[in-house]
């Protein structure tokens, strides 16, 4: 019984520092896009760093994954702090507040009526229709 002790908590440590690996790229995925970003619009990222502030389910068409936020620091003039944040699935960005600017990779709907998918910019969100719903006219 000894063995298959040995055994289980081998496989919970390796398990542990597999997870840990892959945290941590991601971070340094994180650091690199928010580095990006901020040398894009101007801004300076304090610290040089960013902290993991959040984890969300987020559906993808059929499919769930998982979408982890990561909140920063950045000055716009160098006399101030202001957050930052940014959401990323695996080494994607999918969201990115910054105090200057917002930006959000919105998920197109398939639309099986034969519409085409069409693409969003700026800060429009854009509305489906849940099945069932009637189109009510005012």
């Amino acid at each position: 019984m000894g063995d298959l002790a040995t055994l289980l908590l081998l496989i919970i440590l390796l398990g542990l520092g597999g997870t840990w690996l892959t945290l941590s790229r991601a971070r340094d995925r994180a650091i690199q896009e928010a580095r990006t970003r901020c040398q894009q619009y101007g801004l300076q990222l304090l610290d040089e760093t960013v902290g993991l502030s959040g984890v969300r389910w987020r559906r993808i068409g059929e499919r769930r994954v998982v979408e982890r936020r990561y909140s920063f620091e950045v000055s716009i003039d160098g006399n101030d702090r202001e957050a930052g944040h940014l959401w990323m699935i695996g080494n994607t960005l999918t969201a990115l507040v910054l105090p200057t600017i917002e930006l959000y990779t919105p998920e197109l709907p398939d639309h099986s009526d034969g519409r085409a998918n069409v693409a969003q910019s700026g800060n429009v969100v854009p509305f489906r229709r849940r099945n069932g719903d009637r189109d009510v006219r005012h």
